[in-house]
């Protein structure tokens, strides 16, 4: 099929600068995981018995150099393909057009939806909290759909959730509707606020609480202690690390709508993720600081816990806190995720409608609208987690993709002009490439693991890999489809 490929088009308006888009990378990706990830991390470790606040320190920051890693690799990538689509666009280069609509499919389906279903959640999980309001239709609460292999399907269960999390991603569609400038203001102005919020809580934790550091575990000890059930604990809690660092690459999506994408995505890229390394490294030190290691291992809002050793009511500063962060979160996964079905439908591979740019407001609008309506859908099955869950296997395999794809891209096209080009190539991304791969078979061992005991025990059991790979190859047929229906139109206009 040699149908010219529209993605890159001239409606978007370029009005994102390097600062505004440097607050994407940061605001898609801090969202509610800072607040409770470190409490179920230290479980993890100290199921093993050796765990301690260094080590929970060391993945942090052995998580954030592996996600660096990706982002300088991904960068290169960017600098050359400045179009918007992001990945979608890059896997095409790479690997064609059917590797490229499965990427595609699965942000769509699951990957991007059920995440801006899910952070909007949390947003109105502690907006609930914070004003003390009321449940609605409690008494429905019960009702349920069963669906096989998902699970149950509960509409009605926190309703009052459902609707304020409703609510709140329809505002920012349509505040993302009416202009990305628009959009990119909202996103700078609640970025700015969290990060600044989060390094505050670590700065006036050494200032105001004189503990010291609790109970930590003596190096020895972690060097000595290395076994099976070490290895499983760090597994599971650099599965904790990893899914909070995630969305790094979703700036990537909207290179059409910043100015001079190719020097501006990779700084972003870069100094968006050293900007998070660093506001992770600094409020973990805080929570190690204010609470013992098994207290933290114990708690289910650690931020909660550690704030109320340094303020009166420290927990609705901090659900406060969570409400303004997921917020932005929400607002920066819907600006940057809707280019991705948009750059489909420009290259025929998804309803046209999709594909429409406002003729005012020069924004995707059609890709806007439908990633709100399923955003909404999944949001109110109540299942988009259990959804969430079965493509985080598939979300690193396309991260190892796209690792490999750069040495596919070197190969492919060496005169291509690369104004940001990886350093010690070939060793980063061949690191990054190598341990991504390693995710997906450990992850895979985990879920087969897991799916075992369940079936052993009697208990609902999801293979959750399997299952993810099914949803991405559902969207097979729709590709199929596309593809047949451009081929009969240019062979009816040869004809004509």
């Amino acid at each position: 099929m040699n149908k010219p490929s529209t993605r890159q088009s001239p409606h978007l308006n370029p009005a994102l600068g390097l600062v505004t888009t440097i607050t994407i990378v940061v605001g898609a990706v801090v969202g509610s995981g800072i607040f409770r990830t470190p409490g179920s991390m230290a479980a993890d470790l100290s199921a093993t018995g050796v765990g301690s606040e260094t080590l929970l320190i060391a993945l942090w920051i052995g998580a954030g150099i592996i996600t660096l890693l990706g982002a300088m690799s991904n960068a290169e990538v960017s600098s050359m393909i400045p179009e918007t689509g992001g990945q979608y666009v890059y896997f095409e280069r790479m690997y064609g057009r059917f590797p490229a609509f499965l990427y595609g499919w699965s942000v769509f389906s699951v990957i991007q939806t059920g995440s801006i279903a899910a952070i909007a959640y949390v947003f109105a999980e502690y907006t609930v909290r914070l004003l003390g309001l009321p449940q609605m239709l409690a008494g429905s609460a019960d009702f349920s759909v069963a669906i096989p292999l998902i699970g149950e399907i509960r509409p009605f269960f926190e309703f009052s959730e459902k609707v304020i999390a409703a609510g709140a991603i329809a505002a920012l569609t349509i505040v993302n509707y009416l202009g990305v400038r628009f959009g990119g203001i909202v996103q700078l102005s609640f970025t700015l606020l969290k990060i600044a919020a989060l390094l505050l809580l670590g700065v006036l934790a050494f200032l105001l609480d004189p503990a010291t550091a609790h109970g930590a575990v003596p190096s020895s000890a972690i060097a000595t202690a290395a076994s099976l059930p070490l290895l499983a604990g760090i597994a599971g809690a650099l599965q904790g690390a990893f899914w909070t660092y995630d969305g790094w690459n979703n700036v990537t999506y909207i290179a059409g709508e910043v100015r001079d994408p190719q020097r501006s995505i990779p700084r972003a890229l870069v100094v968006g993720l050293g900007t998070i390394i660093v506001t992770y490294l600094v409020v973990n030190l805080a929570y190690a600081h204010l609470l013992p290691f098994e207290e933290m291992a114990q708690s289910k809002l650690v931020a909660s816990d550690a704030a109320d050793r340094l303020f009166t009511d420290g927990g609705r500063w901090i659900a406060l806190l969570v409400a303004v962060s997921t917020f932005g979160t929400v607002n920066g996964t819907i600006l940057a995720s809707a280019r991705v079905y948009f750059s489909m439908a420009r290259n025929g591979l998804f309803p046209s409608v999709v594909g429409r740019v406002h003729p005012r407001f020069r924004t995707p609008s059609g890709a806007l609208t439908i990633q709100a309506g399923w955003s909404i859908v999944l949001l109110f099955s109540g299942t988009f987690n259990t959804l969430i869950d079965m493509l985080l296997f598939v979300s690193w395999v396309f991260y190892a993709a796209g690792g490999i794809g750069l040495f596919v891209l070197r190969h492919k096209e060496p005169d291509t002009v690369r104004p940001y080009r990886v350093p010690l190539y070939p060793v980063v991304p061949a690191l990054f490439s190598l341990f991504a791969l390693a995710y997906v078979v450990l992850t895979l061992y985990n879920d087969v693991v897991t799916y075992q005991a369940n079936i052993a025990a009697g208990e609902p059991a999801l293979f959750n890999a399997g299952l993810g790979t099914l949803l991405v190859l559902a969207g097979a047929p729709l590709y199929l489809y596309y593809r047949n229906r451009a081929s009969r139109h240019e062979e009816e206009h040869h004809d004509g």
